[in-house]
């Protein structure tokens, strides 16, 4: 597949020069809502029994600290009845399960009781191919001058297939994501490309590749159009309502923010010649 990226930033941030004065902007408050940060993911060569749910709510713009949500029950269960049960790390949010049992194509439903309300999701654990090769290119990029890299792996021609790919460079604060199928490439050894102007010889670059379902990437695909510049700058609306698979049962109206999704990963890590 002949794919570029070319950095899509989850989180993306914004600079003003040249100011004197620091200015405050009455913004608006709204009613906080929870954030579920349920990403399962099953490294390929590890046991995949320790996991993390975060749970948190939305804060006021200029609030320094993320607001996490303690005393919250939170479980996982498979299709055949076995119940994972997080527990929470006392006072930061993080509730952890040590005995997950990931299986490939196995069906598992999410259930939180938090702040007096009852969500749930459901969603399947998505098999990813074997990052094959990583190749390294020197006049790379849109001139022929940037240093270029590739890496390789062969899509599964029995299914359709979709995928989150993801890089960590060591001077960007944040990963870089993006989604991509294989509809026109079915079958066929795909690729994925990175460049920057500020490749180096010498850094470690983490290339990463997570089976996703179709609706985590629909999901993503609106998460990266907002931050990767189809909006119309930092102040303008968003063009969708981001909202994930997790239902809250005791008021329907009053969705959470986050999706629960359950990926096997694929992890390659290369050091640029």
């Amino acid at each position: 597949m002949q794919k570029l990226i070319q950095y899509l930033l989850i989180f993306q941030s914004f600079t003003f020069l040249s100011c004197e004065d620091v200015i405050e902007v009455d913004l608006n408050n709204s009613a906080p809502k929870l954030v579920i940060d349920a990403s399962i993911k099953w490294q390929k060569g590890t046991a995949g029994n320790e996991q993390v749910i975060r749970l948190t709510t939305t804060g006021d713009y200029y609030q320094n600290t993320v607001p996490v949500v303690n005393g919250a029950v939170v479980t996982v269960t498979d299709s055949n009845g076995v119940v994972f049960t997080f527990i929470e790390n006392s006072g930061t949010g993080n509730y952890v399960c040590t005995n997950f049992n990931p299986v490939l194509n196995e069906t598992y439903t999410l259930h939180v009781t938090a702040l007096g309300q009852t969500y749930t999701a459901t969603d399947k654990l998505y098999p990813v191919p074997q990052i094959t090769t990583v190749e390294q290119r020197n006049d790379g990029g849109f001139v022929g001058e940037d240093i270029e890299l590739k890496f390789n792996f062969q899509d599964n021609a029995t299914e359709e297939n979709f995928y989150l790919e993801q890089y960590n460079v060591p001077f960007r604060p944040f990963p870089l994501y993006g989604v991509f199928n294989d509809e026109f490439t079915n079958g066929n050894n795909m690729f994925s490309l990175i460049f920057d102007e500020d490749f180096e010889a010498g850094q470690n670059i983490t290339f990463t590749l997570h089976g996703i379902s179709e609706g985590y990437h629909n999901y993503m695909n609106i998460l990266i159009g907002i931050s990767g510049g189809l909006s119309n700058g930092p102040f303008s609306t968003p063009p969708a309502t981001v909202r994930g698979n997790i239902i809250n049962q005791t008021n329907q109206e009053d969705y959470p923010l986050g999706y629960f999704r359950l990926s096997e990963v694929d992890v390659r890590n290369y050091t640029i010649q």
